[in-house]
């Protein structure tokens, strides 16, 4: 049996989550707060396995709670709870030393089951966010597409082609690697040759349209 204490500043909030894991006899409620300093006033009392925070609260809120618990009472299991989905938040939280972050949106069935996660020593973040957080991911690496790896460049010609899209000049790029004009028009031939294109504004945007270029 997992022994679960609830604190949430909404009593509202604390007889759903109460009646939905009294209705499970894997659970046991053995206490409730209505916020971080009642449960650690309550908690030299009361063996609990896994505490439901709530994150938004008055007096101790429950980011600071966790780090009392994650100090104070080192093997006890922390789910937070909360409507916030930035982030930087659940970071902020995931860092404090919760166990787990689940949305209060979130259906009986994944409370349940973050719990049991948690409990069980394992880390939990729930579906939705962690969703948006690889639908983010992927938005942001087609935004920065990694380089075609079709492409093998020496470090050399990477420098070259890393100059040549500022618009230097085969001189200039020579006197800045202090090699020669002709060393210079050589790899840039190479350059046209592996990309597969014909001039000089072809060759930038081919780099740019697949990464092959530093911001």
């Amino acid at each position: 049996m997992i022994r679960v204490f609830i604190v949430d500043d909404h009593t509202l909030i604390r007889d759903g989550l109460r009646t939905l894991l009294s209705a499970d006899p894997l659970f046991a409620v053995v206490g409730e707060a209505g916020n971080g300093q009642e449960l650690l006033d309550q908690l030299p009392t009361v063996a609990a396995d896994v505490v439901l925070l709530d994150l938004n609260m008055p007096v101790l809120d429950g980011l600071a709670t966790t780090h009392r618990l994650r100090a104070e009472y080192p093997d006890l299991r922390i789910l937070l709870l909360s409507m916030m989905t930035h982030e930087r938040t659940i970071g902020e939280a995931l860092a404090a030393g919760a166990h787990g972050y689940v949305l209060k949106n979130a259906d009986k069935y994944e409370v349940v089951a973050a719990l049991q996660g948690v409990a069980s020593g394992k880390r939990f973040l729930c579906s939705e966010i962690g969703l948006g957080l690889l639908e983010k991911l992927l938005l942001q690496e087609s935004r920065n597409p990694a380089p075609d790896p079709g492409v093998a460049l020496t470090h050399r010609e990477r420098e070259i082609l890393q100059l040549v899209a500022t618009g230097l000049t085969n001189q200039e790029i020579a006197d800045q690697l202090f090699t020669s004009k002709r060393t210079v028009e050589s790899h840039r031939q190479n350059l046209l040759e592996k990309t597969g294109v014909k001039n000089t504004p072809a060759l930038v945007k081919y780099a740019m349209e697949r990464g092959l270029l530093q911001p």
